[in-house]
């Protein structure tokens, strides 16, 4: 489950709650619509952008469950043009809904709250790939971790990440959800050859897998084409594949540095 959703869920499990979500915008606006932000009486969970009106929707929220903390009367919105109420320069107006909530209120939100998440695939569980997982936690992608080899997998994966032993482990690209983001960097060149291998053969069948990225040098793409063409694909084929992975321009070889550089690659890839 998405960390925030799983932290408000159990939160609210034990204590009322204001949600507040954006439902909709005008011009420049702090986030889009369908942004939310659980207010409790002692924390909050999630964000509708920040700034002055977040402090402002908080204080509203706070003075409710003050006022009537187990009651649950109807939702009420607002409207709240940024510059001129809250002195903010996004130049835009949005409209929040403020909604009560409480513990019977948890499985209507576990399904209405459910972020729409981007799948990745990714393969390979070593210093890399563990630095890829943590960077993508918190962003809207749903991974799908695999590796050929037992125990790489961490002990603290987040709990929404889903792990597979795969042996082989390109057998694992033909169950792959549909419009998943492929990334290959397993422990092996000759195991990260069979798993292009299978994404291209995937692609010819089905065309459905929006990005298949390979970790490597320029060099190790040459050669890959060169035996990858030997197994009959054409150079329109290989064209589908990227590599090196990560944005041009970030150079660093450091895990955390390729982990960024990748999971900013995906944002502008899916748009986010």
């Amino acid at each position: 489950m998405w960390p925030e959703l799983h932290d408000l869920l159990e939160r609210l499990a034990q204590q009322p709650a204001v949600l507040v979500r954006v439902e909709r915008t005008q011009g420049s606006a702090p986030r889009r619509a369908g942004a939310w932000m659980a207010v409790f009486a002692d924390a909050t969970v999630g964000t509708i952008g920040g700034g002055h009106l977040e402090w402002d929707a908080q204080q509203q929220a706070r003075a409710h469950l003050a006022a009537q903390p187990t009651a649950a009367p109807a939702a009420w919105t607002q409207r709240t043009v940024l510059g001129p109420q809250l002195g903010q320069c996004c130049g835009g107006a949005l409209e929040l809904r403020f909604e009560p909530v409480l513990a019977n209120d948890v499985e209507r939100l576990r399904t209405a709250l459910v972020p729409r998440l981007t799948p990745v695939a990714l393969f390979g569980g070593g210093h890399v790939g563990h630095a890829i997982v943590r960077a993508l936690a918190p962003l809207p992608f749903e991974v799908h971790w695999i590796d050929s080899r037992d125990n790489v997998f961490a002990p603290d994966t987040p709990v929404h990440v889903r792990t597979e032993h795969s042996e082989p482990v390109q057998g694992a690209v033909r169950d792959l959800a549909p419009g998943a983001h492929v990334l290959i960097m397993s422990f092996s060149h000759a195991e990260d050859l069979d798993l292009v291998a299978a994404c291209l053969l995937r692609q010819r069948e089905r065309a459905d897998l929006p990005f298949v990225g390979l970790i490597g040098s320029r060099t190790k793409w040459v050669t890959f084409q060169r035996r990858l063409s030997a197994r009959g694909f054409t150079n329109d084929e290989l064209a589908g594949i990227t590599c090196p992975i990560g944005l041009p321009g970030i150079t660093g070889k450091e895990p955390a540095v390729i982990a960024a550089s990748v999971a900013a690659q995906l944002l502008v890839h899916t748009g986010r």
